[in-house]
């Protein structure tokens, strides 16, 4: 994976792709002495599933643990600014899609950090996003829902993971290209966001496809189209937003970053890590 790629990625705050691929240094004999303190900055559910697969082998190579310590809060901003003002020797990661180090500290005044305060390490996992609706609902179609909230401005409920993060983002993307006004309601991480959805609080929900796969396939909920330009393997009949009209989403990287100011030495035994883990 190319470490390069994943710090233009952070910088512009776009999603990509792209695997990173990066020379790297033999790290110091003494790190890691230690478990690695992982913070996820969400609620347990998403991130944590996209990234805990690979994590755990990095342990294994590393001879010590990425322990996951779960900070929901402010779309990420509350465990990333706690990672940024960590010190910087490579025990303490923060475990994110580029939303919460990105797009937090431009919309929120009151977050401590910027791009800037972190040093990037790897990207591990490709996450994608779709739109679910429970099945008991009259919509069945993306078409239904513009039709619906052009019709009813403002009206139609949304949960998602959390205010500006990736979820969100990419539904205030959707609903500014189809011309609709849509009411965002925010939950710390993906599987409250469910949970709302499914106990009537709100109408629709976008989110990563993990925390839905149980209850797409229990029947409970309806995905209408997922976020990028190809079909998911395990949902073929669920259309693109591309390929209905829609100039929205691809593919999310989610990864790891480290206080800006960790040794290359350290970050390159991580990034080692983490290429084989991959």
């Amino acid at each position: 994976m190319n470490r390069k790629h994943f710090i233009s990625f952070l910088a512009v705050g776009a999603t990509c792709a792209a695997a990173l691929v990066a020379p790297f240094a033999h790290a110091q004999d003494k790190f890691p002495s230690k478990p690695i303190q992982l913070v996820i900055p969400f609620a347990p559910g998403d991130t944590d599933n996209m990234l805990r697969p690979i994590t755990d082998k990095m342990g294994e190579f590393l001879n010590q643990p990425l322990v996951m310590n779960y900070k929901p809060g402010a779309g990420g901003g509350v465990g990333a600014g706690q990672v940024a003002a960590s010190k910087p020797d490579g025990y303490t990661l923060v475990g994110s899609s580029p939303g919460s180090i990105v797009v937090v500290p431009l919309a929120n005044k009151d977050i401590n950090y910027t791009t800037d305060s972190f040093t990037p390490v790897a990207a591990l996992s490709e996450g994608v996003m779709m739109l679910v609706v429970p099945s008991s609902s009259p919509w069945k179609s993306v078409k239904d829902i513009v039709d619906h909230s052009r019709a009813n401005p403002g009206k139609l409920t949304f949960s998602s993971s959390g205010n500006m993060g990736i979820t969100h983002l990419l539904a205030e993307i959707f609903a500014k290209d189809a011309g609709v006004k849509l009411n965002h309601i925010p939950y710390a991480g993906s599987a409250p966001a469910i949970t709302a959805l499914l106990g009537g609080h709100v109408e629709m929900a976008s989110t990563a496809i993990a925390p839905a796969q149980a209850h797409i396939k229990a029947g409970t909920l309806r995905p209408l189209a997922v976020f990028g330009d190809k079909r998911v393997k395990s949902y073929p009949d669920v259309p693109t937003l591309k390929e209905l009209g829609y100039k929205v989403g691809s593919p999310t990287l989610y990864g790891l970053s480290a206080p800006k100011g960790t040794p290359r030495e350290v970050v390159d035994a991580l990034y080692a890590a983490a290429k084989k883990a991959t």
